[in-house]
């Protein structure tokens, strides 16, 4: 998730730039840059890597910019590699408008071939580009003698100077379909910052004759706790003694103001005192980000590179999924789909041990590879055995340009932004959407689906976002049971069907933040040895299937809710709503919002999350940083 931070005041802009953007530094990145308007002037400089690279490259430039308007910018990169070209800012064919951006522009294709035939010439690979080259064209529109300034409420209006540039920017934005956070500054208009924001954060830091727009309060709270955010679709102008806020068409807005009660340390992280569970609370919007932009005009599921084609994936016999840890039980997850889809048969496996058992495959063989990092070294392994023995890949991978990616055939980004926490939460849940998405796009070019079908899967998989956040927003009962277990000398976890993943990632999170021992198994083989374990008091969490979608399960894991209870065990059931029949044989009932049954994970996973969270934090331990882990496994 990239950096954002504009300056209009007195202060030096490109110190507060660069200041705001170390403190926003947690947020990951891979390039760097700055804009500052001086003496008629727009000086950008941008490089790709770490911060020191900019401030380096900025010490040795012969010139220093001082002036008092300015933009900074850290990018996490999606459209193009991280390369000083892609880094932001982007500049305009006149070198007056410089744009930063945090988003995706989901038009962007459309957009561009349109400049490009317009005769702009366009440097980079980003979509973010485009935005300084449509607000060169809009900006001249807006200021021609044929009265053209001005749309909706602001129709007729006079538009001089500055507000000029802010009718451009309204039309511009009104053109982009996505999600976005956009700054501008313009070399003609050293008085004002424009920025604009739909479905990505931007925020206003209010000080004494300054102001800030920013990504994240963390980029000005050394400056000023007075805030206003920004809402939906709107534009805000933002000058020394204040700002002006409009919605997309021109009407006036009111800002919200707000005090920020954190310290600078604490607002990064959003103002949560762990990583995780600022994580945990952004998985709504990380799934959205997923999500977006996956189903073309033609009803078609979108890959971010595919190097193979239609004809390819029509000819793949067998699928095996390769990963570890979180990711491989995402891949469980998904054999589900992908078997039920295209009726193919998939393997899931753990990328340590792949290659080392001489898996059968061909050219007619798809390898699917999950990493979060792109950079899992056991993963990376399996990939390269699996290209020598000639079968195809596709990757899933929240870390553009990493080395997974490059190996393969084929790339789906989660686009969940960077995430700190050792303990895989958001990007979880987009490798299972990721997976989900993998398999109807291999049902659609299969035949074994019709493009109608897959529009009403990714509908519903579209209204998903809506209901992680309902379930996160009543889970609040599942912190408060975690708090009283923390004594607890283990937990088994059981589910049936997609509910047994679930349960091994339940386990898992426990294993790596408690410390303490936990099993995942399904339901069904409970008594086969493992119902040995249970004992008077022992947490048994179980992970309940939809009545509805899977009847005859849900009969037969109500059994074996019984059998533990029997045995004196303290059940915790997740069940969804309207499920009644579960009642009497809960200890604790954990309710989530009911869903088609492949895409129940996404909701069934969060409360064993904070479950996790909560009772490790009740042990007094950091769950960021648990011992023993790191956040990308680089050696085998």
């Amino acid at each position: 998730m990239c950096g954002i931070i504009g300056y209009i005041g007195g202060q030096p802009a490109l110190e507060v730039a660069l200041a705001g953007l170390r403190r926003l530094e947690y947020r990951g990145y891979d390039s760097a840059g700055v804009a500052v308007v001086v003496d008629g002037g727009l000086h950008t400089l941008r490089r790709a890597g770490k911060l020191a690279n900019l401030e380096k490259a900025l010490a040795e430039s012969a010139t220093s910019p001082r002036g008092t308007v300015g933009i900074g910018h850290t990018r996490w990169a999606t459209h193009g590699g991280p390369t000083d070209t892609n880094a932001h800012p982007h500049t305009d064919c006149t070198g007056a408008i410089a744009v930063i951006h945090n988003g995706i522009i989901e038009n962007f294709a459309s957009l561009r071939a349109g400049l490009e035939r317009d005769g702009h010439e366009l440097a980079s690979e980003t979509d973010t580009e485009i935005v300084a080259h449509l607000l060169e064209d809009e900006l001249a529109a807006v200021s021609a003698p044929d009265g053209t300034a001005g749309a909706g409420a602001a129709e007729g209006a006079e538009t001089a100077g500055a507000s000029r540039l802010t009718e451009a920017f309204r039309r511009v934005c009104r053109r982009l379909e996505g999600a976005f956070t956009l700054v501008v500054v313009h070399r003609d208009h050293p008085d004002v910052v424009v920025g604009a924001r739909r479905n990505s954060p931007l925020v206003v830091g209010v000080g004494a004759d300054e102001t800030f727009l920013a990504s994240d309060v963390a980029a000005f709270i050394a400056h000023t706790r007075s805030a206003v955010e920004i809402g939906q679709d709107q534009i805000v102008e933002a000058r020394r003694d204040g700002v002006t806020i409009t919605d997309f068409a021109g009407n006036p807005v009111e800002g919200r103001p707000y005090h920020v009660d954190w310290d600078a340390s604490a607002a990064e992280k959003g103002g949560h005192p762990y990583f995780m569970l600022k994580e945990i609370s952004e998985q709504p919007t990380a799934l959205a980000d997923t999500l977006r932009g996956r189903l073309s005009n033609d009803a078609e599921i979108v890959l971010d590179e595919e190097r193979l084609s239609a004809q390819d994936f029509r000819d793949v016999d067998k699928v095996f999924i390769v990963a570890c840890g979180t990711a491989y039980h995402a891949g469980l997850i998904a054999k589900y789909a992908i078997e039920h889809w295209t009726r193919l048969p998939c393997e899931v496996e753990m990328a340590s041990e792949f290659r080392y058992r001489d898996p059968v495959l061909d050219r007619s063989t798809l390898v699917v590879a999950i990493s979060q990092s792109g950079e899992t070294l056991d993963t990376l392994m399996a990939v390269k055995h699996a290209r020598e023995q000639k079968a195809r890949v596709l990757a899933i991978c929240n870390t553009n340009g990493s080395t997974i990616p490059r190996e393969s055939d084929a790339v789906l980004y989660t686009r969940c932004g960077p995430e700190v926490g050792v303990a895989s939460t958001k990007t979880f849940l987009g490798q299972v959407a990721a997976c989900l998405l993998v398999g109807l796009y291999l049902a659609q070019v299969r035949g074994v689906l019709y493009g109608d079908e897959v529009a009403r899967y990714v509908e519903k998989l579209q209204a998903m976002p809506a209901l992680v956040r309902q379930t996160l927003a009543t889970i609040e009962p599942m912190r408060a049971l975690a708090r009283t277990l923390a004594d607890a000398r283990a937990v088994l976890f059981l589910g049936r069907h997609v509910g047994y993943p679930v349960a091994l990632e339940g386990a898992l999170k426990l294993k790596e933040l408690a410390y303490m021992h936990a099993e995942g198994f399904p339901a069904g083989e409970l008594k086969h040895g493992p119902i040995a374990l249970v004992e008077e008091g022992l947490p048994v969490v179980v992970v309940v299937p939809s009545p509805r979608g899977r009847s005859h399960l849900h009969s037969k894991i109500v059994s074996n809710i019984q059998e533990v209870r029997a045995r004196g065990a303290r059940t915790i059931v997740i069940a969804e709503e309207g499920d009644t029949v579960v009642e009497p044989y809960a200890e604790h009932l954990i309710r989530v919002p009911a869903t088609p049954t492949l895409f129940a994970p996404l909701v069934t996973t969060l409360p064993l999350q904070v479950f996790a969270c909560e009772l490790a934090l009740a042990r007094g331990l950091d769950v960021d940083q648990p011992r023993n882990l790191a956040k990308s496994v680089t050696v085998e």
